[in-house]
């Protein structure tokens, strides 16, 4: 079996370019133009239901005061059309109503996107004639997996064809992934993918984003109750460019500098659609406060509600740095170099004379208790600096990188002297709580603000002691108790960081695989959050139906796993650097590439299992012309590359190995 394996994935690999391994994993439809799966409900007097699921020569009557949901059995996007051959009445109308779970199926409305209430119905004047009836583009619908026509009069109307356009990824080839994840666990492969299709659903035309028509009029702790409904109009033009990449397929449809710092890497390690993410980056760098740098908690129309976030403003830079660090555009970092010191001069000028920042806004990912010596702030400015540093290496500019060189030595004595608790191994919020949040902790350990691999698997494991059965809490998010996938993916990475992958990977079967498989899910993609005890509840909105299920900061496990369990990781932007350094965990067979402008990388590999399984079997490919190194902690052994070269691993490691085709020799 071990052999057959490599033999597969080898072939799969060599034939790239006409065909992308695993592509029966990829949710991406082969169409834009999609029928319905099936008939999920009908109300009323309906005949003949079934024609309008695939094209045929039959239709469907819908007589008075009858609907039909249809369930295209994942989430989809775009706009709706109704092929009508004949009705009774010339005033006879089609309504439509949307939702993506199957919970707020609804005759009268559709799941929310704006803060409270649900949202109005589409009426369609099918009485006009026979024809074909099309939704207008600012009405079309984000995200949604069930679909409901709605003939609320008495009149008798004969419809042929349902379609709808598919118009999410609008500029990507659906299908054509640039890169590939497979395992001996079919879970795990089918959450990469649905991190990956969930991130192409958050892909939009930058012309058609949520143009937040309740802004500043509507907010999340009003409750809209039936009749009453919310309009709707996605018309907003959000960003430059063709596509760009925004929080919410439904809703929010804007930038979010936050959801983006998760997005970015998955996108990278499957579609690589890093044009999109220059478009959406580049319209919160245009919106940068020419005063004083500060940056905007989203991208427009939300900015103009002029809300700061300290943690936002930070995710931006950050995203300068991952931008570069996968595409190696040194042209692009040079040319917003200026929005980077300058937005990141601003939040040092927060820093007070504890060597700290000290947070004025609450404004976060809608947690409780932001402000003051915030650990969560902190440890997001302290990776901001160390990615300035390198940034600033590579630029020459030496007076940055040593001034916030002393800034952040400074900042990791001072987080460490006022909020680490010995008693619980974990960081308090700030020093006038005790409360110990998920964020701040995972973001610790990430950053590097700890002191040593000790403390990082302290934290790992009592982050790891609050798991309930649906996953890792944030009880920073207030009551009741949320899980955040967003802030369970910085979880992830910690565990890993950690060198605890068998965690990591416990908690992604737990938490993204009750994500998937829920049938009040979509089963596609990924929830923004939801509460501890599973409940579809997530505590900062009073609105259930507003939540969203196609959510970009939910698909952290796509990169992560990638990154980590298959080890491919870039140690110079765009991988003129790499190490190559799995984390197997009780995995026995771990597959993956991807693509960067240098050229394919790709890992192989079979492991013993258990908790901690060794790696047995090895094969790597990088681009001719990088280097890297190879990390297999209790591996004895010889790389072997194709030219006749060899390493033999010292302690699991071998350094200065070129780009090219190496194949591990067990001794």
């Amino acid at each position: 079996m071990s052999r057959l394996f490599f033999l597969l994935v080898a072939a799969l690999s060599s034939s790239f370019v006409s065909a992308v391994p695993y592509s029966e994993y990829i949710l991406a439809p082969e169409t834009r133009n999609l029928h319905p799966a099936s008939v999920h409900k009908v109300n009323g007097t309906v005949t003949n239901v079934n024609s309008l699921i695939e094209p045929s020569e039959g239709s469907t009557t819908f007589y008075g005061n009858s609907s039909v949901t249809f369930d295209y059995g994942k989430n989809i996007a775009g706009v709706v059309s109704v092929t009508v051959a004949n009705s009774s009445s010339p005033d006879a109308l089609i309504g439509l109503t949307y939702t993506e779970s199957s919970l707020w199926i609804n005759g009268q409305a559709s799941d929310a996107t704006a803060d409270a209430g649900l949202d109005e119905v589409l009426w369609l004047p099918v009485g006009k004639g026979p024809g074909t009836y099309t939704v207008e583009r600012y009405h079309e619908r984000g995200a949604f997996r069930y679909l409901s026509l709605v003939n609320n009069g008495t009149a008798s109307i004969v419809v042929t064809s349902v379609v709808t356009n598919f118009t999410a990824a609008p500029l990507q080839n659906l299908r054509e992934y640039a890169g590939y994840f497979h395992s001996n666990d079919e879970l795990l492969n089918r959450i990469w993918y649905a991190g990956a299709y969930t991130n192409q659903i958050c892909n939009i035309d930058p012309h058609w984003g949520n143009a937040l028509v309740h802004l500043g009029t509507i907010s999340s702790n009003m409750t809209i109750s039936l009749p009453q409904t919310d309009t709707w109009y996605n018309n907003a033009t959000i960003t430059e460019g063709g596509s760009c990449v925004v929080d919410g397929a439904k809703r929010d449809r804007q930038v979010w500098p936050g959801d983006m710092s998760v997005a970015l890497p998955s996108i990278f390690v499957s579609t690589n659609d890093l044009v999109s993410v220059q478009n959406s980056l580049n319209s919160l760098l245009a919106l940068q406060n020419a005063s004083t740098g500060q940056l905007p908690y989203a991208g427009y129309p939300f900015n103009e509600l002029g809300i700061v976030s300290f943690t936002y403003h930070l995710y931006s830079l950050i995203g300068i740095s991952y931008y570069y660090q996968y595409s190696g555009d040194l042209g692009y970092l040079q040319s917003v170099w200026h929005h980077f010191t300058f937005g990141l001069a601003w939040s040092l000028s927060y820093i007070d004379d504890s060597g700290m920042m000290n947070v004025t806004s609450a404004a976060d990912w809608l947690r409780v208790g932001m402000g003051g010596h915030n650990i969560e702030a902190n440890a997001i400015l302290y990776y901001t600096l160390t990615q300035g540093i390198s940034l600033a290496t590579i630029l020459n500019d030496t007076t940055s990188a040593s001034s916030w060189a002393t800034t952040a030595s400074t900042l990791k004595v001072a987080a460490n002297k006022a909020l680490w608790n010995p008693t619980t191994n974990l960081y308090t919020d700030n020093e006038t709580t005790t409360l110990s949040p998920q964020d701040g902790n995972a973001w610790a350990i990430k950053a590097n603000l700890t002191l040593s691999p000790e403390q990082n698997q302290k934290i790992s494991q009592a982050l790891k002691a609050r798991w309930g059965t649906y996953g890792a809490p944030a009880p920073e998010a207030g009551s009741p108790l949320t899980i955040s996938p967003f802030i369970g993916s910085f979880e992830l990475e910690a565990h890993l960081l950690a060198s605890d992958p068998a965690s990591a990977l416990e908690l992604i079967r737990r938490q993204w695989g009750f994500m998937l498989n829920d049938p009040r899910m979509t089963n596609s993609t990924f929830i923004e959050g939801f509460s501890a005890d599973g409940s579809l509840h997530y505590a900062p909105y009073t609105n259930d139906p507003r939540v969203s299920h196609a959510h970009g900061w939910s698909t952290g496990p796509t990169s992560l796993m990638s990154f980590y369990i298959a080890g491919i990781r870039l140690e110079e932007a765009g991988g003129g650097t790499w190490r190559i350094a799995p984390q197997a965990g009780d995995l026995t067979e771990v597959a993956a590439g991807f693509s960067t402008a240098l050229g394919w990388f790709e890992n192989k590999m079979q492991a013993s299992g258990g908790t901690n399984g060794t790696i047995t079997e090895m094969r790597f490919s990088t681009p001719v012309g990088t280097t890297g190194s190879v990390s297999l902690p209790g591996v004895k052994g010889t790389l072997k590359g194709v030219d006749g070269e060899s390493a033999v691993l010292v302690d699991g490691v071998a350094e200065g190995l070129k780009g090219g085709n190496w194949t591990l020799a067990i001794s």
